[in-house]
């Protein structure tokens, strides 16, 4: 009764706090301080949106998703097959479990006549899909420990999604061990089950299970008189053949049960097999019950987050379901680092060093803000270098696997942090500004006006003017900014990604480049992309470079760094008036 009663209420924990994440889907936004829909609004979009798929032609999208990206796992096969071998290792072994024995008093009872746990298929079954499982969270660990996959972070929510599901395989394969072997066992089976009393026939029996079973019996030891065996036999085929198979079928917990024989009678003393039960259900239940709280709720989000992504878009969605999807995404993220191998920016988190740069890394504390939680200053900081690295190259959308679209994720998270920073960071010199301008139709005019002008005051008094870097004095103003010539516009594609900054060799030997350089490479492409040549040719990088043409060719928008570096030398040497006579 006790254990029913812990799994019931493991079961009602699970229950609730799947429904509460469910509610924080509804009910919370990462794209500022409004909320522009309430959460009866957006319950209310959510059932219309999914009738509105039900009852049309998306709904063959829908389960075409539902085999190839849930069932199938197709996104993760293109990514990495060794990954998915262990996904699916995972993901089958461990549903067939709960199917044929966790959950075996309400499915395989009731589908199966004469089903029994200890018979077979079931026996042998319950092995192999153990041995998927196990196996799957070997490679997991090889994978992460070993192998030490590019950019794969573990944190602990990793390690427990590991240990738990270890913890549960190992225990039952032990467990069944155990029972094998244990005299205790077999008496409780003869008290429940057998036809007679007669002392003679029980040792009879005893002697055969001793014989054929493996049990490890205090009473009596082998070698047995054929008669005997014959007698036990009978007696086995009477009682107890239509519920136990021979042990050998559960080819893991027999070979286990081999090595435990030694100690046998001391197990059956300390009653192991009952220690290991209770171990074996309580890891059961509490992960089930700390599930929706964990990483390991990504088996429920993402097969939604996959279906959702598949039938919605910014055109034809409603933007309330748009905001719920978003939160959805959030618990859909598996941490697998896909989208953090891919990502574009990686050579700033290289030189820098911020975890936030990397795509699945910025999920972590994106959580945090959702949740209300405050950011502490350092990663309030961090976060924000994080998204305005981002170049928006979309390769993290594309490659994950849990079909999250992290582009619209990462727009979202950048104007929240715009919207509540009163301190005016310089963004109309990072690569931001012109991601923002393309997004500027679906923010207000007033929201979209207010941090470009903080920013603005920003650069007015904060960024190396041509008069405070440039010994040629230019005065910055606007009537005398120089002029670049045709050929060397290919600023224009800048996304101020730092790629150019972070791999070149100048900067890297300057303990304080600012203070020393007035302007790094990004920086500089960006002054020329607001037409802030002065300002650009005042910079001490320009006569520092030593056109070694890595930021040209490290480049993922083929700028021609270097090459404007060097146009920008002659423009200063000519000055400003001739500059903009050029």
């Amino acid at each position: 009764m006790f254990f029913d009663s812990l799994l019931y209420g493991s079961l009602l924990i699970f229950i609730v706090g799947s429904a509460y994440k469910s509610y924080t889907w509804v009910s919370r936004q990462i794209t500022g301080p409004e909320l522009p829909y309430s959460t009866g609004q957006r319950i209310s979009q959510v059932l219309k949106g999914i009738l509105g798929v039900i009852f049309s032609g998306r709904v063959v999208t829908l389960v075409k998703v539902l085999i190839l990206d849930v069932i199938l796992q197709r996104r993760i096969l293109k990514e990495d097959s060794l990954r998915w071998v262990m996904h699916m290792l995972i993901f089958v072994g461990f549903m067939l479990l709960l199917f044929i024995h966790a959950f075996e008093s309400w499915t395989s009872s009731n589908l199966f006549e004469d089903y029994a746990s200890t018979a077979n298929p079931y026996l042998f079954l319950r092995n192999l899909f153990g041995l998927m499982v196990f196996s799957g969270v070997a490679i997991a660990m090889y994978r992460r420990f070993i192998l030490k996959v590019p950019r794969l972070r573990t944190n602990g929510m990793d390690f427990y999604a590991i240990v738990i599901v270890a913890i549960i395989m190992i225990t039952g394969f032990f467990l069944e061990g155990a029972k094998i072997i244990s005299h205790n066992e077999f008496q409780r089976m003869v008290e429940e089950y057998a036809d007679t009393d007669d002392a003679e026939e029980l040792r009879a029996l005893e002697a055969f299970w001793v014989e054929e079973f493996g049990v490890v019996s205090p009473k009596v030891a082998g070698p047995f008189e054929t008669e005997l065996l014959t007698q036990g036999q009978e007696l086995h085929e009477m009682s107890c053949q239509s519920c136990h198979a021979v042990p050998e079928w559960a080819f893991i917990s027999f070979n286990l049960s081999k090595g435990m024989r030694p100690m046998a009678q001391y197990l059956d003393d300390a009653e192991a097999a009952y220690f290991l039960w209770i171990i074996h259900i309580l890891a059961c239940f509490i992960g089930l019950a700390y599930l929706p709280f964990s990483k390991m709720f990504h088996i429920i989000a993402t097969p939604l987050s996959l279906m959702a992504n598949a039938v919605m878009d910014k055109e034809r969605s409603h933007p309330a379901n748009i905001l719920t999807r978003q939160m959805l995404e959030l618990d859909a993220c598996t941490h697998c680092g896909t989208c953090s191998l891919r990502c574009s920016s990686s050579p700033a988190f290289d030189a820098l060093g911020n975890d936030c740069i990397l795509p699945s890394e910025k999920l972590q504390f994106i959580r945090k803000l959702a949740a209300g939680k405050a950011l502490s200053p350092s990663e309030r900081t961090a976060l924000r270098e994080g998204v305005y690295i981002c170049t928006n190259c979309d390769r993290c959308t594309v490659v994950c696997p849990s079909g999250i679209n992290l582009r619209d994720l990462w727009l979202n998270v950048r104007e929240g942090l715009i919207q509540s920073d009163a301190t005016g960071d310089p963004l109309m010199l990072s690569g931001f500004s012109f991601v923002r301008g393309l997004n500027r139709p679906n923010l207000t005019t007033e929201g979209y006006a207010k941090p470009l002008e903080l920013a603005r005051h920003e650069v007015a008094k904060g960024w190396p003017s041509a008069a405070e870097t440039d010994s040629l004095n230019f005065n910055g103003g606007t009537e005398s900014q120089a002029a670049l010539p045709y050929d060397t516009e290919t600023f224009r594609a800048c996304y101020a990604c730092q790629n150019c900054t972070s791999v070149c060799p100048v900067v890297a030997v300057c303990e304080k480049p600012e203070e020393t350089l007035g302007l790094l490479p990004h920086q500089i492409m960006c002054c020329l992309g607001l037409g802030l040549t002065d300002m650009a040719c005042g910079a001490g990088m320009i006569w520092d470079c030593v056109t070694c043409y890595q930021c040209q060719e490290h480049c993922p928008q083929l700028v021609e760094v270097t090459d404007i570096l060097y146009q920008l030398k002659n423009i200063a040497i000519k000055g400003p008036r001739q500059g903009a006579a050029a």
